[in-house]
């Protein structure tokens, strides 16, 4: 499996992990005696989402930028041999 499918797919199931960690603290919270620490619980998913959701955004500007440099120097190579 390719590491750009790997993170993608890693960033869904996190993100099914986050959303069932927000309803149970909502659950938790609603109770007569709330847990306050149960608030804290969807901090670790919110963060693996946070960077691996980065990664993804900026993944097609790196990849944009490392086909546009390779062009850029194929076509000065291109040039130098034309010129007498």
């Amino acid at each position: 499996m390719n590491w750009n499918t790997w993170i993608r797919q890693f960033h869904r199931w996190v993100a099914i992990a986050f959303t069932a960690t927000v309803i149970v603290t909502f659950i938790a919270l609603a109770q007569k005696n709330p847990v306050v620490w149960v608030s804290y619980v969807p901090l670790l998913p919110l963060a693996l989402l946070l960077l691996t959701g980065l990664y993804l955004f900026v993944l097609p500007y790196v990849t944009r930028w490392r086909n546009g440099r390779r062009t850029a120097s194929d076509t000065q190579m291109t040039d130098e041999r034309e010129q007498p």
